[in-house]
């Protein structure tokens, strides 16, 4: 098989403890849902913001961009990556109201 034809598992509910699934801010815990997470290699996320691998690690060496870490792997959530961009805009907000 290719490695452009592998098939992607997504993990199952059942995969996950219930303590640390994920959902919406306006559940409660006693509600919880699963709602499902993509992690992006370095690599990935340089692609994605059209920048360098190094400036990544710069990114999350710097605080600016959140990540986690499974073993050695360095993993950049969907909402890390939401909350990086999220940030960046933010200040421009700010600039147009003036």
């Amino acid at each position: 098989m290719r490695r452009d034809e592998r098939r992607t598992h997504t993990a199952t509910e059942e995969m996950i403890p219930t303590h640390i699934r994920a959902r919406p801010r306006d559940e409660s815990p006693g509600e919880r849902r699963w709602c499902p997470l993509q992690a992006y290699t370095v690599e990935q996320v340089a692609e994605i913001l059209s920048i360098g691998r190094d400036k990544v690690y710069f990114l999350i060496r710097t605080g600016q961009l959140r990540s986690i870490k499974i073993g050695k792997l360095r993993r950049i959530t969907d909402r890390h990556l939401a909350e990086f961009v999220t940030s960046l805009e933010e200040p421009s907000l700010e600039e147009a109201k003036r």
